[in-house]
């Protein structure tokens, strides 16, 4: 074991109650970091999930078609029957897709994706023996769709073996089916345009987004083209991926090679990912708090010991210690302490982060959820630690190199700095 840090260590020692409190500040600075970031970054996750699960990874709906002064601009004649891909600038937006089996077949090579489900959309007016309500019907394929969505994994109430037996079933959303208090087994009519049917719910589902949940409501694709009188076309097609981070890309390559608009879920959703990272972001430095007091603690006591060791200090550098090794001890005394409490921090931060992911809380909105989410990632440790480490360290580094810049005949003559 080196003389510097056994200097450093016996240094340390005589300031046992400044050392403590710098040590203390960095557990629960590197703890509570720890423990943010982990339930910050799991409703983050969790939250991508729901919408994944429910909306899929891209969307592709509305067809496009240049405008003449896109097509001139362009250089190409309006009589020209040439493909033009461009941005979606000085296009018009066609509602709906024609054709929905050709864009299938043609998405169909794209080697991310995992899933495709055509979608029929239209507004509806549901009655029940207790009460109406406006609501939508998305006509579906049940196998394709599920490939798509977690929609097995949401049902409530009833199954999908009862939706598949029933002809005229209905798969409703549970807040929908608690306010006009339908129950699996119940009668309703659907009113659309000039249309009036009655169907069964067979089965309750609930996503966690209060929007969805309160107005949406699946039937087979069939029964919703003969309801809303569309006997072809789709409102959208919903595309499930492996790697649903690679959604942009694949939604930019999708819009280029279909000439339809393609949304990726990150797009749909910046608005709720932009929140959660401020979130992140704002707790970081919140809680980074507790790692400035530990500097600003770590300065003052190394400021204090450099003040009372002077003479030590002068007694080392007469012996040979260089300005270097005067350093060293210095910086090691803060460099111990560090270890020491992140050691300690990430060990709270741990056990924090498991006590708060058995917390009862009952969430409903974005997403449902009874109890609180974390993510137990690695890098929530290393971002904690290494907070510290910068903090503290720059912090040392003043006492210690002031300490380094002694000179044994300044001590002596009583006019060191």
């Amino acid at each position: 074991m080196s003389p510097n840090f056994l200097i450093a260590l016996r240094f340390l020692t005589a300031k046992k109650r400044a050392m403590l409190m710098s040590l203390s500040c960095i557990v629960l600075g590197v703890g509570l970091f720890i423990v943010t970031q982990a339930t910050t970054s799991g409703f983050e996750n969790f939250f991508i999930r729901t919408i994944l699960g429910t909306n899929g990874a891209i969307r592709i709906d509305n067809k496009f078609q240049d405008t003449l002064g896109a097509m001139y601009a362009a250089g190409t004649d309006a009589g020209e029957s040439s493909m033009i891909i461009s941005n979606r600038e000085g296009k018009k937006l066609i509602q709906g897709i024609d054709e929905p089996q050709l864009l299938i077949n043609a998405l169909r090579p794209f080697g991310n994706v995992s899933g495709i489900s055509q979608v029929l959309t239209g507004s509806v007016v549901v009655e029940s023996a207790f009460s109406e309500a406006d609501a939508k019907v998305f006509g579906i394929a049940l196998d394709d769709h599920v490939a798509v969505s977690d929609l097995e994994d949401q049902i409530v109430g009833g199954s999908l073996a009862d939706y598949r037996v029933t002809p005229q079933g209905l798969l409703v959303g549970s807040i929908l089916a608690e306010r006009l208090r339908l129950e699996p087994g119940d009668s309703l009519t659907l009113q659309s345009r000039d249309q009036r049917r009655r169907y069964t719910v067979t089965t309750l589902f609930e996503t966690g987004v209060g929007d969805i949940d309160e107005a949406r409501i699946y039937m087979p694709i069939g029964e919703a083209r003969s309801l809303l009188k569309q006997t072809s076309g789709a409102s959208y097609l919903q595309i499930g991926l492996f790697d649903p981070d690679r959604a942009p890309y694949d939604a930019l390559l999708m819009e280029s090679t279909l000439a339809h608009s393609a949304t990726s879920w990150q797009e749909r959703e910046r608005t709720w990912l932009e929140v959660f990272r401020a979130l992140r972001l704002s707790s970081a430095i919140t809680v980074s708090v507790f790692t400035l007091i530990a500097g600003l603690a770590m300065f003052n006591t190394l400021a204090m010991i450099v003040m009372e060791k002077t003479k030590d200090i002068a007694i080392l550098r007469s012996m040979g210690f260089t300005r270097e090794d005067v350093l060293r001890i210095f910086l090691w005394q803060a460099v111990i302490v560090l270890i020491i409490g992140a050691l300690l921090g990430c060990l709270v931060g741990a056990g924090g982060t498991y006590a708060v992911s058995n917390m009862r809380v009952r969430i409903r909105g974005i997403f449902a959820t009874d109890t609180f989410i974390v993510a137990w990632s690695m890098w929530h440790y290393v971002a904690a630690v290494t907070t510290a480490v910068v903090m503290v360290m720059m912090a040392s580094v003043v006492p210690a190199r002031r300490a380094a810049r002694l000179e044994p005949g300044d001590v002596i003559r009583g006019t060191a700095q």
